[in-house]
């Protein structure tokens, strides 16, 4: 099975709102005394990106009006409380969502738990809260969720990823060294140059032998990749994140078929605090080694600042396929392979219908009001017609 070349695509009287903080005292208590947030915590997160959180980025462009309106189905009440991602929270679309929400459905009141999205998927299954938003879950959330509820979580996607905001799942290209005259790449060779042989590949908490391959797809020079000359038997050096990221996990679940057998010299970074304080950050360190490499090729999230020194190359599912370059257009459409997203994760059990409110706000989420609200926040991308419509089937 080429698992690879499956193309998925796939907040009158307002609302009460408690804007909840996983540890409320930990920024007030050292913003009293004069003193930073202690490091690592949410609060010290928040305040390296808060230039950014109040900014939009990209102007109105994206056409939403073959997006559904939301009408309501039915008038819901009750506390809806949303748990994880910390970005809607830092910036202003969670009120945002919230306060237009609150127009159609006044009987519900919110509930906000944003210090990370780390914790999302652990607050649905111990019961605090209805909406826990995040990328997709690590192997431990799917598994800690199947055991505790007996079913896996629903994942709704909502959102794409920024085209270039660092936090705001800006997403994953693929770069060589500027003197590298290779242009393209296939889905399949990425597997080849990244990965390496495996007997199956996971998806949530479920193994899936038919994702294995031999090592007789192993691609490790670059004559592998149609190069000839000087380069064609020299080696690939390939850079990337620390399997234990999010960025890591993002890419073996598109690329590697959910394997954690990676290509063994593959050199892994992950953020480094300095002795001074600063922090030297994962993609600086990728992107700083790849500039000093003819040889790399590097996983690597795109930036507004991204150095001239690298190239990013063009993607195809196959190589029948056209191959898509990185641009905001061909993000937002998700033809681009290597799109991101967060997800609202609910908890529906197979059979039965999702909480009514639950139901009415992602609903209005995914409608073009709901939608109208993330592209003028201007960091994640609003979801095309065609996507919207996919996601709505979720809730049937």
């Amino acid at each position: 099975m080429n698992w690879s070349a499956t193309k998925m695509k796939t907040s009158p009287v307002l609302p009460t709102v408690v804007l909840a903080c996983a540890v409320p005292w930990l920024s007030a208590s050292h913003a009293a005394a004069g003193e930073p947030p202690p490091p690592d915590s949410a609060a010290e997160h928040s305040a390296s990106h808060a230039d950014r959180s109040n900014r939009a980025f990209y102007p109105a462009k994206f056409d939403l009006s073959k997006l559904p309106h939301y009408r309501p189905e039915q008038q819901v009440s009750g506390t809806l409380r949303i748990a994880g991602n910390n970005y809607i929270g830092d910036s202003e679309l969670a009120a945002w969502w919230r306060d237009a929400f609150g127009k159609f459905q006044p009987g519900v009141k919110f509930e906000f738990n944003l210090p990370s999205a780390a914790i999302a998927v652990p607050a649905l299954y111990f019961g605090v809260a209805d909406v826990g938003m995040n990328h997709e879950p690590h192997f431990y959330d799917h598994l800690a969720y199947v055991r505790m509820m007996g079913f896996a979580p629903t994942g709704i996607s909502v959102v794409t990823g920024s085209f270039d905001v660092p936090g705001w799942q800006d997403c994953i290209v693929i770069v060589v060294h500027k003197s590298n005259p290779l242009s393209r790449i296939t889905m399949q060779q990425l597997d080849g140059v990244f990965g390496s042989v495996r007997d199956g590949g996971w998806v949530g908490a479920i193994w899936h032998p038919e994702f294995a391959r031999g090592p007789e797809q192993d691609i490790r020079t670059w004559g592998q990749l149609g190069l000839t000359g000087e380069r064609a038997n020299q080696r690939i050096n390939v850079y990337g994140y620390t399997p234990r990221y999010a960025t890591a996990l993002e890419f073996s679940n598109r690329v590697l078929g959910g394997s954690d057998k990676w290509n063994g010299d593959l050199r892994a970074y992950g953020n480094w605090r300095r002795p001074d304080g600063t922090v030297y950050g994962q993609a600086a360190q990728i992107l700083d080694h790849l500039k000093a490499d003819p040889n790399g090729m590097a996983i690597v999230r795109y930036s507004p600042k991204f150095p001239a020194d690298v190239k990013v190359l063009a993607i195809a599912w196959t190589e029948k396929e056209p191959y898509i370059d990185y641009t905001i257009d061909h993000l937002q459409d998700r033809s681009y392979p290597l799109w991101g997203d967060q997800s609202f994760w609910v908890n529906k059990q197979p059979g039965t219908k999702l909480d009514p409110k639950v139901r009415e706000f992602v609903r209005f989420v995914l409608s073009q009001e709901g939608q109208a609200l993330v592209q003028k926040d201007g960091k994640y991308l609003p979801l095309s017609p065609e996507i919207a419509r996919e996601e709505l089937k979720k809730l049937e």
